[in-house]
């Protein structure tokens, strides 16, 4: 945002906005002071929602997947961007509603929901072969130009300390290694996984499954993150998991720029 002291981000997959609206997600865009909230998984498309009066001092820019019903991002803006970007410019990898960025005076927000490598990872050659490594090369391209921040449901726990099982998730979606290398290769890439520079004790987590009761043991994996280029590095003020907010398996997760 340009010539403004503060910024505030938030990211949330909330697994579906219609399921969500009345579970807190409403709450929170009525409430929360921040900026830019970025959606994940949002499994809608705009017009089959239009009786829904969302808070006014957002703009919003969707970008629904092909599929009815599944996957897409959304992001929530008080300021009008410079521009707005839906997919990365590359038909194999646009028909899910995976990525959209908004560009503003000073950086670019990429809003990412990230391919899930799947039961029996029979997605995973494609994930971490073809997307990682596609949205790795666009994120890299766009930081040439200005800063960048990224957000979203990355769909990989990086480290052991960013899930609460990790010997027994060994191989399983999310935890693989070669899901967890080419994370390493984005950041190694010119980025900062913004959370990881204030907290580094373990229990952080931003999903949680339905099952075992799990949230209540805190029994998670940290999937969604907050990113940002290097040269943000001296505007970073804090990155925070917010897992009290109710209404989604994740909870938000964020940031805040000076």
């Amino acid at each position: 945002m340009p010539n403004k002291k503060k910024f505030k981000l938030l990211s949330w997959n909330v697994n579906g906005v219609r399921a969500s609206l009345e579970k807190g997600l409403m709450d929170l865009l009525t409430t929360t002071d921040a900026d830019v909230v970025c959606l994940q998984e949002c499994k809608v498309l705009p017009e089959q929602i239009p009786h829904v009066e969302f808070p006014g001092h957002f703009q919003i820019h969707w970008n629904p997947a092909e599929k009815k019903g599944y996957s897409g991002t959304a992001i929530f803006t008080r300021q009008a961007p410079l521009k707005v970007t839906r997919g990365m410019n590359q038909p194999e990898h646009d028909t899910e509603g995976r990525v959209i960025a908004a560009e503003y005076d000073d950086f670019h927000i990429v809003n990412v929901y990230t391919p899930n490598s799947q039961n029996e990872l029979r997605r995973l050659d494609y994930r971490t072969n073809q997307w990682d490594v596609a949205f790795r090369k666009h994120v890299a391209k766009l930081a040439k130009k200005k800063p960048v921040i990224f957000c979203g449901d990355l769909n990989v726990a990086h480290k052991e300390i960013d899930l609460k099982n990790p010997k027994s998730n060994q191989r399983n979606a999310g935890f693989t290694i070669e899901e967890r290398d080419r994370f390493t290769e984005l950041l190694d890439a010119g980025f900062i996984d913004t959370f990881r520079e204030f907290e580094t004790g373990p229990d952080h987590y931003s999903w949680w499954s339905y099952r075992a009761g799990a949230r209540a043991r805190n029994v998670g994996w940290r999937i969604d993150y907050c990113c940002i280029s290097e040269a943000l590095r001296p505007r970073l003020k804090e990155a925070f998991i917010l897992p009290e907010q109710m209404g989604s398996d994740h909870c938000p997760v964020g940031l805040t720029l000076g």
